[in-house]
């Protein structure tokens, strides 16, 4: 099937629309409430550049005919790491802005994407109100929990909930299903760089001297818990969060010959699926950090992608 139009919100960087556009779907309109995000995005695609706006403001008649809606929707509020105030959180509420859209164009479908604890937030009752409301939109849904190194071969530890849904009409729901796990056979080893700068390393910095009280293996990925250091027993890395390598919680570490450091933006990316022709602008490392902790797993939303195409093909 050519030419599926696509509408990509809450887009960041753009690792939904990587995923997508790589599957055969066409990018029509983009959005995102964060300027800095701008600066990643527009470096690598070449047309629809991000439109900064709140998606409270977006016209909604005037959006370009599009099939499918695409929204990584704001999972702070949802999120074990933030407060979990889910609803009454201002950003919870942005899944009704969504779903505004739905009502009004009637796309014939669309994915949806968001941490893992949505499904429990509240002891469910967050994610029966969401499944309700598209469920009276009219669309028929599938959704799966799928974990970053089970699902797209990429040596990170992330769970996040994936909501695939088609026009109840089309009956193309039961055409599509989540992918199968795989074997994962990247390891941490694998994404490392071989020349890193010495800004990432704690040698001689305030930290190190915390630090150097504990053992460190080479290329296994530790965290730093504020007062002591973990290893990451699975083997591959924790999952990303926006706040990595800024000094906060969770800060994964590695040790290589130089000493012990924190992952570089671009090796953070790999372990999110960017491919390494993926640009990262000359802006902030804690901008990045953060730009790609906010992002997707791209293999894993490239198999749900390429699922989907399929199901519209067929």
């Amino acid at each position: 099937m050519k030419n599926v139009k696509t509408i990509d919100l809450f887009a960041g960087i753009g690792g939904v629309r990587l995923a997508f556009e790589k599957a055969g779907f066409n990018t029509v309109f983009a959005n995102d409430f964060e300027p800095k995000c701008a600066e990643t995005y527009d470096l690598n695609f070449n047309s629809v550049k991000l439109t900064i706006k709140d998606i409270k403001e977006i016209e909604i008649e005037k959006l370009p005919n599009f099939n499918l809606l695409l929204g990584g929707f704001p999972c702070q509020p949802f999120s074990i790491a933030g407060r979990r105030e889910g609803m009454e959180d201002e950003r919870g509420t942005l899944f009704f802005e969504i779903s505004k859209i739905l009502e009004e164009r009637r796309p014939v479908g669309f994915f949806l994407e968001n941490v893992k604890n949505l499904t429990g937030h509240n002891f469910g009752k967050t994610f029966k109100v969401i499944l309700n409301k598209l469920d009276i939109l009219g669309y028929d849904i599938k959704y799966a929990v799928l974990n970053s190194m089970e699902y797209g071969n990429i040596p990170q530890n992330r769970e996040r909930v994936y909501i695939v849904g088609f026009l109840r009409e089309t009956n193309l729901i039961k055409k599509f299903d989540f992918p199968s796990s795989m074997e994962l056979k990247i390891s941490i080893k694998d994404i490392l760089e071989t020349e890193v700068s010495d800004i990432y390393y704690y040698n001689n910095k305030p930290l190190f001297e915390q630090l150097k009280r504990f053992t460190f293996k080479e290329n296994i990925i530790y965290q730093w818990r504020r007062k002591y250091v973990r290893e990451n027993k699975s083997g591959v890395c924790p999952t990303l969060t926006a706040n990595m390598g800024t000094g906060g919680h969770n800060v994964p570490l590695i040790k290589d010959q130089k000493g012990i450091r924190k992952l570089t933006p671009r090796e953070c990316a790999r372990i999110q699926g960017f491919p390494n022709t993926y640009k990262l602008p000359k802006i902030a490392d804690s901008s990045l950090y953060k730009q790609i902790g906010n992002s997707v797993s791209v293999p894993v939303v490239y198999r749900i992608a390429k699922n989907m195409m399929t199901a519209l093909s067929n």
